[in-house]
């Protein structure tokens, strides 16, 4: 080696830490620009320069969070976020809180100050160990580095790798079934900078055996009919996944025949729980951001279905998949005591509302004949509720008729239907029927989100939400990492948000792509009403007056969506009828485009 480089103790403890994270397969690094980091961004720099990492970068810290947010959801690998000391690293909380809550890895690698100018009044120095203490998988507030590595062999650069391991087995959720993020508290002195060593990159240890996450096991075909034969599945589905064969080291519940009972999919559950209730006979419940909104088992309407005593009133045992948040009778008959509620553990927070909830790796479908009477009841009521929300079909007869009036009326009808105002279900509905396996979709934590789950029917389509804590934070930067992923390797696709105006707007620096990245395939779909209009259904219109609702709830605004999209470099659409929109989602998209739909309030 060449011992007359212009080394720094940072850049070679850089080099040894995030070399070994993309050994053990970490291929995306989030930046935001920053001195105190500077190492660590120049090494994943060379990184990306032999082609063996992607790095985004991003001035704004919490849209950073949120890019590797979306990166995680759709890999199921964590990223890695890099910034500097200081406020940068609080604005990674929210991001940081939703994936502990969701249960998706991620990596937080914050430079720091060294520990002598802590607390003492240095610039752009706080606290940093522990900030994310209750919501990460694992932290660590790492020695300054003080060695030269001529040769990446010596200690410190070995301490480095080991943490690196440590890291991405316990954002997996290795041990513990519960994926997550990581923390990483990396103090340097100066200089903070120096040339990044020639045995970067290079293999020097045998790559560690760590215990795979919940998503890495092999797929099976869910079958074709209840099987009498019995069926055994675990959690965390992820997105676009069929049933999971449980670890034969699990020793799953078996569920027996008998009691009344329903699978409930909520967030993140996947495609698992559609498996269960077909091989068991039973009544599938199915989040629109489920996963496992698909198969002959599933319930339509089951918001006055589970309201209604002759079927939801005589539910006894519940099968719980992902997290589900978006609907009150759910959350209802999850929290009722009454009711035999087993939880199948996913890589998230575990589910317990009624404080008697069994938690369960795996379940099976015990053998025997599945209870037709009440499958039959919850199917039936099922068709009845069901809603078609298909514009009408053309009048072919009369449209081709020689009677000048009855022609003359199938043409009036037919633009009456082209030219008609768009409403939410129409909007839901047409991204709906434009979004297919290839595509991946996003729902906000808006409005819209209860409307689709309320309305839409069955399609297997992989569907992402945050709805670890659903917050309206972060919607188009965790888009935008799910897009970077999905269409990596020039894979088919669009991306679709759907969001409200105000979750928008709450993230509107997650528009910002720097000059010179690729920009994925990516339609944010825009319902503009002006406001939160949410706060319309709560109880709190009932209370409040006008005034007030409109001063600190509403929240009224009049933005230029068109000219924020200019601004950033956005392609926009305005839809003000069903054909405009519809041109618009199944139209070609190279790049990223805004589609604005008007909504009355």
């Amino acid at each position: 080696m060449d011992s007359s480089r212009r080394a720094a103790p940072a850049t070679d403890a850089a080099a040894a830490l995030l070399g070994r994270l993309v050994e053990l397969g970490v291929r995306h690094f989030v930046v935001s620009p920053g001195s105190r980091s500077q190492a660590l961004a120049l090494v994943v720099a060379e990184l990306e320069e032999r082609g063996a990492a992607s790095v985004h970068v991003r001035i704004d810290e919490r849209v950073a969070g949120f890019t590797a947010l979306g990166i995680g959801r759709e890999s199921r690998m964590p990223a890695a976020v890099i910034c500097t000391s200081g406020t940068a690293v609080a604005n990674l909380l929210p991001a940081a809180l939703e994936a502990f809550h969701a249960g998706i890895p991620m990596l937080l690698l914050t430079a720091d100050r060294p520990p002598e100018l802590r607390g003492v009044g240095a610039n752009q120095t706080t606290r940093q160990p522990g900030m994310f203490a209750p919501s990460v998988r694992f932290e660590t507030d790492l020695p300054v580095p003080d060695e030269i590595d001529e040769d990446g062999t010596g200690a410190q650069s070995a301490m480095l790798r080991r943490v690196a391991e440590e890291s991405v087995a316990a954002a997996l959720g290795a041990g513990t079934r519960q994926a997550g993020p990581v923390h990483l508290n990396l103090p340097s002195r100066e200089p903070l900078a120096g040339e990044v060593p020639a045995w970067l990159g290079m293999p020097t240890i045998e790559l560690s055996a760590i215990e795979p996450g919940p998503d890495d096991v092999p797929v099976e075909a869910p079958p074709a009919a209840p099987d009498p034969s019995g069926a055994l599945y675990q959690g965390g589905g992820g997105i676009g996944e069929a049933n999971q064969p449980t670890d034969p080291d699990v020793d799953p519940h078996v569920l027996v025949r008998g009691p009344r009972t329903i699978v409930v999919a909520g967030a993140d559950a996947g495609a698992a729980a559609e498996t269960l209730a077909h091989a068991g006979g039973w009544p599938l419940v199915a989040e629109i951001v489920s996963g496992a909104r698909f198969g002959r088992n599933l319930v339509h309407g089951y918001r006055s279905l589970l309201a209604d005593p002759d079927l939801g009133g005589r539910i006894e045992r519940v099968v719980v998949f992902g997290h589900p948040t978006l609907s009150r009778e759910v959350t209802a008959l999850l929290s009722d005591p009454e009711v035999e509620v087993f939880a199948v553990r996913g890589p998230g927070e575990p589910l317990n509302l009624n404080e008697a909830t069994t938690a369960v790796d795996a379940v099976i479908a015990a053998v025997g004949e599945f209870d037709r009477e009440w499958f039959g009841a919850w199917m039936r009521a099922s068709r009845a509720a069901a809603v078609d929300l298909a514009p009408a079909a053309p009048d072919a007869d009369a449209l081709a008729s020689a009677v000048p009036s009855e022609r003359l009326g199938a043409i009036s009808a037919e633009l009456g239907v082209l030219r008609a105002p768009i409403d939410r279900a129409a909007l839901v509905d047409a991204v709906w029927r434009a979004t297919w396996p290839h595509d991946r979709l996003l729902f906000a934590s808006s409005r819209l989100v209860r409307v689709a789950d309320q309305l839409l029917a069955g399609k297997k389509v992989p569907v992402h939400a945050n709805r670890g804590l659903a917050g309206i934070d972060g919607t188009i930067a965790t888009g935008m990492g799910i897009a970077l992923v999905s269409q990596s390797g020039g894979v088919a696709g669009v991306t679709r948000v759907v969001s409200g105006d105000l979750a928008f707007l709450h993230d509107v620096g997650g528009l910002l792509l720097p000059v010179g990245e690729q920009a994925p395939r990516i339609q944010v779909i825009v319902g503009n009403d002006g406001g939160g209009t949410i706060f319309d259904g709560l109880e709190v219109a009932q209370t409040a007056t006008p005034a007030a609702m409109e001063r600190v709830l509403y929240t009224p605004q009049a933005v230029a969506i068109d000219r924020l999209a200019s601004a950033y470099g956005w392609e926009y659409v305005r839809a003000t009828t069903r054909a405009e929109l519809d041109q618009a989602l199944t139209g070609p998209v190279a790049g990223r485009q805004i589609v604005e739909v008007a909504l009355a309030r």
